[in-house]
């Protein structure tokens, strides 16, 4: 009877639980993840009711980050039938949508102090330290065009990683805020005519509010390099090249950004006029958000938070705890070197220049020894010639230290 009675009260809990959004304010966006999360919940109801269950948040995105935990950490995946991990899925990214969409929503009406204390208190699961390195890091490219960076350079800036990131000198994932890997005809724009991107991004001032009619012109230059090569113009990465010259104005869209952004912030993007929306929909409705429309902050931290606050809105985005743990730099940087001279592990050759450019960087950190600076052209060879700088300087530690 006990054990009756206590399968009955959690069943009750797991109920209010289920029910409680229908006494809060949803959006429409909202109220439409709610119903799909009772649609999909519904066969998995008597694992749902063997979960303990003590918080009962009070708000919409509350409610959604508790489930999803119940979901992908505290159910019993030994109870579970086959056919009842696909809706378990499919409940999970449910729940991690609905958070994206409620916290954008919350960020159209908040001041400023909220937005610093909300990026701080997602550093860590964001990775915020890595995202400031790239940021840090591709400010300096924007000193010289993109037709004069070395590849690897290039593709930072462009968003697309390449195991020739060396992990020593590009210390952080170059996708983070958005990868464009998949668009083949903008890198093949970016790797024979780099030129063309660097007379769009001329129209788009490095200081001062970004116009529309300079937002046009560059619409205008780039869509022209496409036609160049009879391709349709793609609007992802058009969104990371104007991220990375001013973080400040624009956001980075991904295919899947554009749905969550939509019905978050309540807007139209795509559509048959991608660019049109995209400046109409995200960029002005951004504009008129309290915390981008804050004065220039005096605090160093925040200082970098201001300068970079459009681009920032990312991190109001849904992201899981191993999401800082899946970067591109820590997967080379903890990658197994190779044992032998027969290993079979691909090496890409480099041009002179880059590795020359590659390894002077490294080389200029004090905490590197005299003796290790000394073998610069050695060292400048083997990277060339494929070997990570990690790797060589390794062995010339062994070989001298």
């Amino acid at each position: 009877m006990r054990l009756y009675m206590h399968a009955v009260g959690a069943l009750v809990i797991v109920k209010n639980l289920l029910t409680s959004p229908s006494d809060m304010s949803l959006s429409g966006h909202e109220m439409t993840v709610y119903q799909n999360v009772l649609k999909h919940a519904a066969p998995l109801s008597l694992n749902l009711m063997a979960v303990k269950i003590t918080n009962r948040p009070d708000d919409f995105c509350g409610w959604c980050e508790e489930l999803i935990d119940v979901c992908r950490n505290r159910v019993n995946f030994d109870l579970l039938d086959d056919d009842q991990l696909k809706p378990l899925k499919k409940l999970g990214d449910i729940l991690a949508a609905g958070i994206s969409i409620s916290r954008l929503r919350m960020a159209t009406i908040a001041p400023w102090p909220f937005y610093v204390e909300f990026i701080k208190g997602q550093s860590e699961v964001q990775a915020l330290e890595e995202r400031t390195r790239l940021l840090n890091y591709t400010a300096k490219l924007n000193e010289t065009s993109l037709a004069s960076m070395i590849e690897d350079d290039r593709l930072a800036y462009a968003g697309k990683h390449g195991n020739n990131h060396d992990p020593l000198v590009y210390d952080f994932d170059v996708q983070w805020f958005g990868s464009t890997k998949a668009a083949k005809a903008f890198h093949q724009l970016l790797a024979n005519n780099a030129e063309l991107f660097d007379q769009a991004l001329a129209n788009i001032p490095l200081q001062g509010e970004v116009t529309r009619d300079e937002y046009d012109a560059f619409v205008t230059a780039y869509s022209e390099a496409f036609a160049s090569i009879d391709e349709k113009a793609p609007l992802v990465p058009a969104t990371r090249l104007l991220a990375m010259r001013r973080p400040d104005q624009f956001v980075v869209l991904t295919s899947a950004k554009l749905s969550e952004y939509s019905q978050g912030l309540e807007i139209k993007l795509g559509g048959a006029k991608p660019f049109a929306s995209y400046w109409t929909g995200l960029i002005l409705t951004v504009r008129q958000m309290h915390w981008w429309r804050s004065s220039e902050p005096e605090d160093q931290q925040e200082l970098f938070y201001w300068q970079h606050r459009a681009i920032l809105l990312d991190m109001f985005l849904y992201a899981d705890d191993s999401m800082a743990q899946k970067s591109n730099y820590l997967k080379l940087l903890n990658k197994p070197k190779r044992t032998s001279a027969g290993s079979t592990t691909k090496r890409m050759r480099r041009s002179k220049e880059s590795a020359e450019a590659l390894v002077d960087r490294v080389l200029l950190s004090e905490e590197l020894p005299d003796f290790v600076k000394a073998q610069r052209l050695s060292i400048i060879s083997q990277v060339q010639g494929g070997k990570s700088i990690d790797e060589v300087i390794s062995l010339i530690k062994k070989i001298f230290g």
